[in-house]
């Protein structure tokens, strides 16, 4: 993008000379400023001058196939990188603040993360992390994803306007999902993070159909009735040949300043659903508890994930030893190319 620079040593002035990918690039404004400050970071400049110019449809092409290479990325079977499907029963149990921090945690530990947000309906990836409003970069089919917090997302919420509601049916769910994971660029991930939609439908359908090496994470609350609902949906995942990983209990108690815990939705919710889960060969444990916490519901209306911004919080506390327990139970490489 950068087509030229020249730097005046009598007046410390720095010309950049700076080609945008289209015309009306929604990141233009945010490229410039970094520019700027990079520029302006040197010794010896004092001042900044950027020529904003357009590529040309070839500079296009051979930007996306420097980007992209001879093919398309790919998560599926014999991909090095990890997919980790966040899931639940039932809605409203807080799946995606779930898979919201523990990307972020991911990344913290200095790996390279990305998270789809696969609930098309009820998109909430970009405000729990902070990218509400924010938009992809669009390079001819390349989708290029916003950042934040060291991980790149993406979700339906990013292509639509304000409050625009998505009432999409299978055909079109099967292929927006089918989009996000062949058109946009992530880079080379070590972990792929997706938030899928409550229950069994059409896209937890496609998802086992791309992705059948997904490892699921099931989110469930400490109420026992929902450990019915968690179950049918690890059937599923099953039946497409994705492993089931691990339960996530949410909402579990509320700390009092005793140090007593208020058990506003009960308890054995989590227990349980691993019960159900678990066969004979293939048994499932609770990853751990996450407690009611204020500053995490809080730091998810100001998408600011609360592993990043207040890592002492018993939940936060919580959801960081989840993401190492997930890390450590990871497969190995041995036995599979690394090229």
């Amino acid at each position: 993008m950068i087509r030229g620079v020249e730097v005046d040593e009598h007046s410390a002035l720095a010309s950049i000379d700076l080609a945008l990918t289209i015309v009306g690039c929604p990141a233009a404004d945010r490229i410039e400023r970094e520019v700027r400050e990079a520029v302006l970071a040197v010794d010896g400049v004092e001042a900044v001058e950027i020529e904003l110019g357009v590529m040309s449809p070839q500079e296009r092409a051979a930007v996306v196939e420097q980007v992209r290479g001879v093919k398309r990325m790919g998560f599926g079977p014999g991909s090095l990188t990890r997919v980790i499907a966040v899931t639940s029963g039932k809605g409203g149990v807080g799946k995606s603040t779930l898979a919201a921090n523990l990307a972020v945690a991911f990344a913290a530990r200095g790996l390279r993360v990305g998270v789809l947000d696969a609930d098309v309906h009820g998109y909430s990836i970009p405000g729990l992390l902070g990218l509400a409003g924010a938009k992809p970069t669009r390079v001819d089919d390349l989708v290029i994803p916003p950042r934040a917090f060291g991980v790149a997302a993406i979700s339906i919420g990013m292509f639509t306007d304000g409050g625009e509601a998505v009432s999409w049916r299978g055909p079109m769910l099967h292929r927006t999902i089918e989009q996000f994971l062949t058109d946009v660029h992530f880079g080379d991930l070590d972990v792929l993070v997706l938030d899928l939609p409550p229950g069994t439908g059409d896209v937890a359908i496609s998802i086992g159909q791309f992705l059948p090496n997904a490892e699921v994470v099931f989110v469930t609350t400490p109420q026992s009735a929902a450990a019915s609902v968690a179950e049918r949906s690890g059937r599923l995942a099953r039946r497409v040949g994705q492993r089931v990983v691990g339960v996530v209990e949410t909402m579990a108690g509320l700390p009092q300043p005793d140090g007593s815990v208020l058990e506003l939705f009960g308890t054995g919710g989590g227990d349980e659903t691993a019960e159900r889960l678990s066969e004979p060969d293939a048994p499932v444990a609770v990853l751990g508890r996450v407690p009611i916490s204020i500053a995490l519901r809080a730091g998810g209306d100001a998408g600011a994930p609360i592993v990043a911004t207040d890592p002492t919080d018993a939940a936060a506390r919580a959801i960081i030893a989840i993401a190492d327990a997930l890390l450590a139970s990871g497969p190995g490489l041995a036995g599979r190319p690394l090229l």
